[in-house]
């Protein structure tokens, strides 16, 4: 269901790619617990650039960086790459803020959070 009537991902669905990879990446390093955690990043800003055409069955990798955290906020970049592709087929970028489940409020980010997006810190170009 990923190709449109132009017989490509649509360009929305590249937003669903940079959803899961950032969620992947914060679930597996115990960053984010879906379903008990007091804390969740909510998204504030997005943006894509495409250059090439995805497909499916085409095989998607992922290149996640962090190039900003903040008190209550992290920006989050993804590039999607066709598995067979040096170069990315799409680029974009989440910001999150962090903010209490229950009460909708920002919250500084939580140490295990930081700790978490330490390994994917770069410098944006």
């Amino acid at each position: 269901m990923d190709n449109d009537i132009y017989g490509h991902v649509n360009n929305a669905v590249h937003y669903s790619y940079f959803d899961t990879a950032v969620n992947r990446y914060l679930i597996d390093t115990g960053a984010l617990d879906l379903q008990h955690g007091a804390v969740v990043g909510l998204v504030v800003e997005t943006a894509c650039s495409y250059f090439k055409e995805i497909a499916f069955p085409d095989k998607i990798l992922a290149g996640l960086r962090v190039t900003r955290i903040g008190r209550t906020s992290v920006r989050f970049e993804v590039a999607l790459f066709r598995e067979e592709d040096d170069l990315a087929a799409a680029q974009g970028h989440f910001v999150h803020v962090y903010v209490n489940r229950a009460t909708r409020r920002p919250v500084e980010l939580e140490e295990k959070v930081k700790k978490s997006l330490a390994a994917l810190v770069s410098q944006s170009d």
